[in-house]
């Protein structure tokens, strides 16, 4: 029986840190479903096609993970995608309490829908999207915490801005 793996999130941009989730989860599950959230209260600075493409380009490199995107409830994406396995990566504390109660929702919502989280590498639990997001918007180097794609994604937006 092969397992199936949802990874979720914004991804708004896909960091280094996200990468290392991804990579890791491929090496845990048979497949790998990198599901990019559409609708969001975030107000995401790239939009879900440019996420999306990001995304698929930057982890072209693992064969057994896809990119795909999605809109509302995720244990209802994860039945339409045959998964019963979502995968959170974790930094610090305050992210384990808030994914925990994210976690109890979904079980609640979906029984057979696992979470399993996967502790961020130690050199990436500082590092966050909204991060990155900012020191790029004031124009900072940001070289170290995404793929060369989003740096040129992020170029590109500036030179839109000017």
């Amino acid at each position: 029986m092969r397992v199936t793996a949802i990874y979720p999130g914004t991804f708004d941009p896909m960091t280094v840190g996200h990468m290392d989730v991804a990579k890791r989860a491929s090496s845990m599950f048979d497949d790998v479903i990198v599901a990019v959230a559409g609708s969001t209260s975030k107000n995401p600075f790239f939009s879900l096609d440019e996420r999306v493409s990001m995304a698929t380009e930057i982890l072209s490199d693992l064969d057994n993970v896809t990119v795909q995107s999605f809109d509302g409830l995720l244990v209802e994406y994860a039945a339409q995608a045959n998964s019963k396995v979502i995968v959170r990566g974790l930094r610090a504390i305050s992210d384990f309490e808030y994914e925990v109660q994210i976690a109890g929702v979904n079980r609640h919502l979906s029984p057979d829908i696992e979470t399993v989280f996967i502790a961020a590498s130690q050199q990436y639990t500082f590092l966050s999207s909204s991060i990155v997001r900012e020191i790029a918007k004031l124009h900072g180097d940001v070289t170290e915490f995404v793929h060369p794609l989003v740096i040129d994604a992020f170029a590109r937006h500036h030179k839109k801005d000017v």
